[in-house]
């Protein structure tokens, strides 16, 4: 889940220990586990709010609570962020999902104390080749910030890799939210930008764990929330976003991503 750039406590970069490793790893993996699970449950009809019902019953069941209930006021156990909605949306009842949507479901679990935050794109039927190339290029974008990350790099580097991709591409980066430290609690130290100057920001060591969660827009990178429930963040000019996340641990040789339940990594 992302957070407002600047918005928690600088309390420096926790290096966890090899048993928080492993509580933050399984609580990962029970969030990976559910966006695998709900993705059997999508279909054209349903409502976002019935898929997040279906999420909180199954973080219950498998002994985790959704950090996002109840966290500053946010009402619901995920969000579900349709087309021109950024991050933040909340499921609703309201909201049906039909034919030729895309949206991003955003989970975080917390599992004996610890924390595991990713989220992934989904759509409905068919879709055009160029709103299918925005979310393959989002994965990509992902995946190139997540291959800088080893010891002795710098946190800079991550951004970099990230916004230098999409804007070759013709895209924008959101800039006004953010990656985040995640393990002990759901946002730390420290913040993961999607655009960031080279050679910059903090050292990563090994046992450091946060997220990378670029956020890509056709149009122009700007947003605005929502008035009437203050989260919903909606893409400036109304086009399409889309956005990946997973929580990696920076490790002795390069990274683990711990949130990966399909062995992609």
């Amino acid at each position: 889940m992302f957070f407002f750039v600047q918005n928690f406590e600088k309390m420096g970069i926790i290096i966890k220990t090899p048993e928080q490793i492993e509580g933050i790893r399984k609580s990962s993996q029970l969030a990976g586990n559910t966006l695998q699970m709900i993705n059997g449950f999508i279909k054209e009809g349903v409502s976002t709010e019935y898929l997040d019902n279906i999420i909180e019953e199954y973080m219950r069941d498998n002994g985790a609570i959704p950090a996002t209930l109840g966290y500053h006021g946010y009402p619901k156990s995920s969000c579900i962020s349709l087309n021109e909605v950024v991050c933040h949306g909340i499921p609703s009842p309201k909201t049906i999902l039909k034919e030729g949507d895309i949206f991003n479901i955003d989970v975080t679990t917390i599992l004996d104390s610890y924390y595991g935050d990713t989220s992934k794109m989904y759509w409905i039927g068919d879709i055009p080749q160029k709103t299918k190339q925005l979310i393959d290029d989002t994965y990509h974008s992902l995946n190139l910030g997540i291959q800088q990350i080893k010891p002795g790099n710098r946190f800079g580097n991550i951004g970099f890799a990230i916004s230098r991709f999409a804007k070759a591409k013709g895209y924008s980066v959101v800039y006004e939210f953010c990656g985040h430290g995640c393990g002990v609690d759901f946002h730390e130290e420290p913040q993961v930008e999607h655009i960031g100057r080279k050679n910059t920001g903090p050292v990563m060591q090994a046992g450091m764990t946060f997220t990378i969660e670029p956020m890509i827009n056709e149009g122009k990178s700007r947003t605005r929330v929502d008035k009437h429930d203050g989260w919903t963040a909606r893409t400036i000019d109304g086009k399409l976003s889309a956005q990946f996340e997973h929580t990696l641990l920076v490790t002795e040789t390069g990274f683990e991503a711990l949130t990966d339940v399909t062995g992609e990594y």
